[in-house]
């Protein structure tokens, strides 16, 4: 019997499978559904990792996104006005197309819309698409005005979006096709307009509302800022993205992109993520992993919240506390013991998921409350959260009257005295919590007055 040939991957082991299956779990449940615009320029199309990109983005068609490409051709319209002697304009990053320009457009952009095409009907069951039927749609969904006169440069037949033809690519979407949408827009007269792929990929993002707006950009993202910009590694807010748009040095395809996302931002599109067409699989790793591999912009304001904890926060405020139990360094807590806490409970949830928290316990007779179950997820350590925390109870134990805030420690003093603890000693407890004290653990007692 002849064996079927397979191709080779780096061993994994089972537990490393079942744990990144696992992991990727409740980001598959989160896009089941949802309408994803993804965009790339014409660079992507000549990267060696072409074909590795379009393998991804029709697996996530198959976990049940709902896609819509857009594609553009730059390099492509200035390989071929070259090649027949002629030097492609630009004014203000903007591509003057005059007759010829436009011809380059049309050829360049079906050309490579066909070749998009072939690649997502490949089902070969020696590729990563094997057994895949991926349909595809494409049509005159963009209708486009003339950029005109600016500035005392005539475009000519360079055009800006004017209206997105959201029905008829909702109807794509609804039969399961991905919808592909080149930078191309037409006239009511019938007239063709080279449109930019960022403004076609924005402009139909905001008119359908889509969950996310995903970029694939030349150079990777998490190196667009510098050393002391704002916000996380991988995410910044919109604020936090106009103040790098304003101060940057990034180049001019870089702006473009950034500018982009912005808008789609301001058009009411929550978050847009940006990644490097370099790193292999950095789509799947961005939308599949919790802090993905590119740069997101987000404009909800819940994609990071500090809050008072819910009942349906237990589970996470269990998984942070249970490690740093079994380590020694909390005093283990039943589930039950915590469910009829957890009001006393404050948490930072990012993306859904408890990255910290910490709880109040108030002695008003005594004017004290305690500050226990100080924790913050290994991933999110040495940002500030601790101290955030730490504010946020403060300013709930002066609303409540108390005069002081102390805890019970075994190991982690020192972060209490930086953040304005001294030592105390038993005595100086409300006498409650005097006759609970473990003299066999022997916490240190710190003590702050507010």
């Amino acid at each position: 019997m002849k064996r079927e040939r397979r191709l080779y991957n780096p061993p994994m082991s089972s537990t490393d499978f079942v744990s990144v299956l696992r992991s990727c779990a409740p980001y598959v449940h989160a896009h089941n559904g949802r309408v994803f615009v993804i965009a790339f320029g014409g660079e992507a199309a000549e990267h060696p990792g072409f074909d590795q990109l379009i393998y991804d983005i029709a697996l996530l068609q198959s976990l049940g996104t709902k896609l819509v490409l857009v594609h553009g051709v730059r390099p492509q319209i200035d390989q071929r006005l070259r090649s027949q002697g002629l030097e492609p304009r630009f004014v203000n990053r903007l591509r003057v197309t005059d007759r010829p320009a436009l011809d380059c457009v049309k050829s360049a952009a079906g050309s490579l819309r066909m070749d998009i095409e072939a690649r997502l009907s490949t089902s070969l069951a020696s590729t990563p698409m094997g057994g895949a039927r991926i349909r595809v749609a494409a049509g005159n969904w963009i209708t486009a005005r003339p950029v005109g006169v600016r500035d005392g440069v005539d475009f000519l037949f360079t055009g800006e979006v004017r209206r997105v033809d959201v029905d008829s690519i909702r109807q794509v979407l609804d039969q399961e096709r991905i919808a592909l949408l080149s930078p191309v827009g037409y006239s009511p007269t019938g007239e063709i307009f080279n449109v930019r792929a960022e403004d076609v990929a924005t402009a139909t993002a905001t008119a359908l509302g889509a969950d996310k707006l995903v970029f694939v950009t030349p150079s990777s993202p998490d190196r667009w800022r510098s050393a002391d910009s704002t916000g996380d590694a991988g995410q910044l807010s919109a604020p936090e993205a106009e103040q790098l748009l304003a101060d940057s040095t990034l180049d001019g395809v870089d702006r473009v992109y950034l500018a982009a996302a912005l808008a789609a931002t301001r058009g009411g599109v929550k978050r847009v993520h940006l990644v490097g067409q370099d790193a292999d699989g950095a789509l799947l790793r961005e939308l599949y992993t919790r802090d993905g591999v590119g740069l997101m912009i987000y404009s909800d304001a819940d994609y990071e919240a500090t809050r008072d904890a819910t009942i349906e926060d237990v589970g996470g405020v269990l998984a942070l506390i249970e490690p740093l139990e079994q380590q020694g360094v909390l005093v283990p807590r039943s589930r039950e013991q915590l469910e009829l806490d957890i009001q006393h409970f404050n948490v930072i949830v990012r993306d859904g998921m408890a990255i910290a928290c910490c709880a109040l316990f108030p002695f008003p007779q005594n004017q004290m409350g305690e500050l226990a179950c100080v924790a913050v997820h290994p991933d999110y350590q040495r940002a500030g959260r601790a101290g955030a925390l730490l504010k946020r109870v403060e300013a709930e134990a002066r609303a409540l009257g108390l005069r002081q805030l102390f805890s019970l420690t075994t190991h982690t003093p020192h972060w209490f005295i930086e953040h304005g603890f001294r030592k105390g000693s038993i005595d100086e407890l409300p006498m409650q919590k005097q006759r609970l004290y473990n003299y066999q653990r022997n916490s240190l007692v710190l003590v702050k007055d507010l």
